[in-house]
């Protein structure tokens, strides 16, 4: 079974395609299409038999994948004789109106994504586009969604729930859903094979563009940072994080502006960039704190302090914790924020090792040998957990929910 596994953007398309029957799991090839939508869109190709970068004019995200399954059987550099061993393509979808879960993509899936485009308006809106548009171009090929809410419907009912009306939770789906579930699933997955046992609990911090803390105990989510939508929880790149909605009011009547546009600022303009000013790329962030500005320094002190409030939230929650885990572009790379999160934590039996905090191979302990609890840099492979998600879901394992 091989199975294109989709990233989307609303301009791009990026994939990975595995080869599922082997036990190895390989990627056969990978790529991505840039630019969606332009006269010149940047095309990269690369396999086991060579790698290809053009430019061409790319109309929509069926083009790209059509494009694709060109690359795929390409005669010089494809890895498949026909695109019909093409078995599926999973999607990492995101979030859908009272459903989770891995499903075949039909009307009622894209129905309850759309009803939450408004929810997840960075994710939802280019996602059910491109699936339409994909369902119309190649009917043949089935697509699954793999919700990153999914992992984190183990978490306790109570800790599901906001104090709301009840109604509103359980009719109109208003609840603390979760997301990251792939990539905190895959670390949920990999920490019991690095500390070769299975009853571990692991507080997995997914740190990126967007980013959540999970509490995983026996390898099951019993807590998550990101609640009703992506925009909730720690400070995001560009997107706000925890935020008192009676704030609203106050804004609309201030500025003059409409809900839409405060809405549209709190999920596009706020977060790293909105307190830093220096762009929500923390490594430009970073520099600019090295070099004196104070409020590149002030986005990093409560990009930290957000993490550590949830960190100590989740030790608790689980009682202790034998592990965590830093993943994601920032989790992995940035010796700062480790050093910040983890800092005077050592009555915890927390201690960071900083020689090994700066620098070694990507996947590495960093802390010292006598801390209690073991600290981690553990690249995500959300990819291949998308992968196993669709093989299951297609062959009727997956009891979808």
């Amino acid at each position: 079974m091989k199975v294109l596994v989709a990233n989307l953007g609303s301009t791009s398309f990026k994939y990975r395609l595995f080869d599922m029957d082997d036990p190895a799991e390989p990627v056969l090839a990978r790529g991505a299409i840039e630019r969606i939508g332009s006269p010149s869109a940047r095309v990269v190709t690369k396999s086991s038999r060579g790698e290809r970068e053009q430019v061409a004019p790319i109309a929509d995200h069926g083009e790209a994948v059509r494009l694709c399954l060109d690359q795929l059987t390409d005669p010089e550099i494809g890895v498949l004789a026909d695109a019909s061993e093409v078995s599926a393509i999973g999607f990492k979808a995101v979030h859908a109106r009272n459903l989770t879960g891995v499903h075949v993509v039909d009307d009622a899936v894209l129905a309850a994504m759309e009803a939450f485009a408004d929810v997840a308006p960075a994710h939802n809106p280019p996602y059910t586009r491109a699936m339409r548009m994909l369902r119309e171009r190649f009917p043949q090929l089935p697509l699954v969604a793999a919700f990153e809410t999914g992992f984190h419907r183990t978490i306790p009912e109570a800790n599901q729930r906001y104090a709301i009306p009840d109604a509103w939770a359980t009719e109109l789906g208003v609840r603390r859903w979760g997301f990251h579930g792939a990539s905190h699933r895959y670390i949920s997955w990999r920490m019991p094979e690095l500390m070769g046992r299975q009853d571990i609990k692991v507080i997995s911090c997914h740190l990126g563009g967007s980013s959540s803390l999970c509490a995983i105990r026996n390898g099951e989510s019993v807590g998550c940072s990101l609640g009703m939508s992506p925009q909730s929880g720690l400070p995001h790149n560009n997107r706000v994080g925890d935020f008192d909605v009676f704030a609203l009011p106050v804004i609309l009547r201030e500025t003059g502006k409409s809900l839409e546009e405060v809405l549209d600022i709190l999920a596009n303009q706020s977060g790293l960039e909105g307190v830093g000013g220096s762009g929500c790329d923390l490594r430009d962030i970073e520099a600019a704190a090295s070099a004196g500005n104070a409020q590149a320094q002030l986005a990093i002190d409560q990009f930290v302090g957000s993490i550590r409030h949830y960190l100590g939230a989740f030790l608790v929650e689980l009682g202790g914790a034998d592990a965590i885990v830093f993943t994601g572009g920032i989790g992995e790379n940035s010796s700062v924020i480790r050093l910040g999160v983890c800092r005077d934590l050592g009555w915890f039996g927390i201690e960071l090792d900083p020689t090994l905090n700066a620098s070694g191979p990507v996947e590495r302990v960093v802390s010292t040998p006598g801390s209690r609890v073991q600290v981690w840099t553990v690249p995500t492979n959300e990819e291949i957990v998308v992968a196993r998600q669709s093989r299951e879901v297609l062959q009727g394992k997956t009891k979808s929910n």
